[in-house]
């Protein structure tokens, strides 16, 4: 065996051995609920860690607010909201989170995050709308608007069908976000009450970037059989993995 292909042989396994030493990104999980408090929470923070282990990154979930301020926000690589109306954090604490995820950070948020920091415009953008009531809560048809995405690869046909809240949203732009999905809407009765949008485009999960960092939101998970289906997991787990820029 040349001395070349020894060498080429010592480096690989050398960068193999580096990577298997470098440890998991880290995700802070919030759960705090300052208004309308969902039941599945405490099932949402034992099972998104369970998630984070077999995907790789490492999830620590609380309540606590305290981890939001900036110099906690130094431990870790993206943050996780699934929360509800005005988060009681300080201004300076709200600068510093957007300051964060801009400087090459992630923001991942789940279902009621967008019913969070209506007084707070700069996160509204940042997340990509405002909860706008839900008008549907049955079974419904979802179209996967992006084949390729982490968060949507693994659907093994162009839509899936779940039961779940459904919301709507103001201040939503389609040309703003990249559209993952969105509900099929010969799935539901467009004259349901509270229905608003008169443009029939319900987008329920997008990415979007600001800054250097990373954006992704699912307006899905109101349901605990919803955070127990493994096609849920694996949408949570790659849209994680793609704002920490593991895909």
């Amino acid at each position: 065996m040349s001395r070349t292909i020894v060498a080429a042989a010592v480096a690989i396994l050398a960068a193999a051995a580096t990577g298997a030493q470098t440890p998991n990104k880290k995700v802070l999980y919030l759960t705090h609920s300052a208004g309308y408090k969902h039941e599945v929470v405490p099932l949402s923070m034992q099972l998104l860690p369970e998630i984070g282990r077999k995907s790789g990154f490492d999830v620590i979930a609380t309540k606590d607010l305290t981890f939001l301020s900036p110099q906690s926000l130094k431990a870790y690589d993206a943050v996780v909201f699934y929360t509800t109306s005005e988060l009681p954090i300080s201004d300076n604490d709200k600068a510093g989170l957007l300051a964060w995820v801009k400087s090459g950070k992630g923001f991942a948020s789940i279902h009621s995050a967008t019913d969070t920091f209506y007084q707070w415009p700069e996160y509204g953008e940042m997340i990509g709308g405002y909860f706008d009531n839900h008008p549907w809560h049955e079974e419904v048809t979802v179209k996967v608007e992006d084949t390729r995405s982490p968060a949507t690869r693994h659907f093994t046909g162009p839509t899936w069908t779940l039961t779940d809240e459904i919301y709507q949203f103001r201040n939503w732009d389609r040309s703003k976000r990249h559209v993952l999905l969105s509900l099929d809407t010969s799935s539901v009765d467009l004259q349901a009450n509270g229905v608003k949008r008169t443009d029939g485009d319900f987008g329920l999960a997008w990415t979007s970037t600001t800054g250097r960092g990373r954006v992704f939101y699912t307006a899905l998970g109101h349901r605990a059989e919803v955070w127990q289906s493994p096609e849920y997991q694996a949408h949570l787990a790659g849209g994680i993995r793609w704002i920490l820029g593991l895909e």
